[in-house]
């Protein structure tokens, strides 16, 4: 069988792209915002305004998977959480949440916002579906694009981050500092 070569592999010297080459704040700001209209209420509105999270927090995030790989990652406090599930759930909205009902509409909001985002991204991607407890880790500070925001007066983040960690660098032989120096040291200058 022969295989033909359409270009839309990735070589393993190509570099990876950072989600800061692919999305901006504004875009992710948009989105959020959109999805906040459609699923919390035209009456609910976020403020682009930083905020310190509380210390007992809870994340919901779905995965992306293609040319870029990482996770769309909303974070803010379990009792905001629980309101955000309360006004998504509306009228059919539990006297009391129990964790179920927390998980499926946080986790939703989570899978909105990641198919909006991942939606923007060039190149066909895979979503996984949504996850909700401790937020996956920030493998590579240089791949991650965070806006904070406010709703109803409490902190909410949103990241998009790489799931990979940062490619190494490759050493340059001519620079003295190279820890690898003498590895290079019977090399013949050009």
């Amino acid at each position: 069988m022969t295989a033909f070569d359409t270009a839309e592999r990735r070589r393993a010297t190509d570099a990876r792209p950072v989600i800061t080459e692919l999305i901006d704040e504004a875009t992710i700001q948009s989105i959020a915002e959109q999805a906040w209209i459609s699923l919390v209420g035209e009456e609910e509105v976020l403020v682009p305004l930083p905020a310190e999270l509380p210390a007992d927090v809870l994340s919901s995030w779905v995965d992306v998977v293609g040319p870029w790989t990482g996770s769309v990652v909303l974070t803010t406090g379990r009792r905001t959480a629980e309101e955000l599930s309360r006004a998504l759930l509306r009228d059919s909205a539990p006297p009391v949440l129990d964790e179920e009902d927390v998980v499926d509409a946080f986790g939703e909001i989570a899978n909105v916002v990641g198919g909006s985002i991942k939606a923007t991204l060039p190149g066909h991607s895979a979503l996984s579906l949504p996850s909700v407890g401790a937020s996956p880790e920030v493998r590579n500070a240089s791949d991650v694009c965070r806006i904070d925001l406010l709703w109803r007066g409490e902190p909410v983040a949103i990241s998009v981050q790489g799931a990979l960690p940062a490619l190494p660098s490759s050493p340059d032989p001519h620079h003295p500092a190279d820890p690898d120096r003498s590895t290079y040291e019977n090399e013949v200058p050009l």
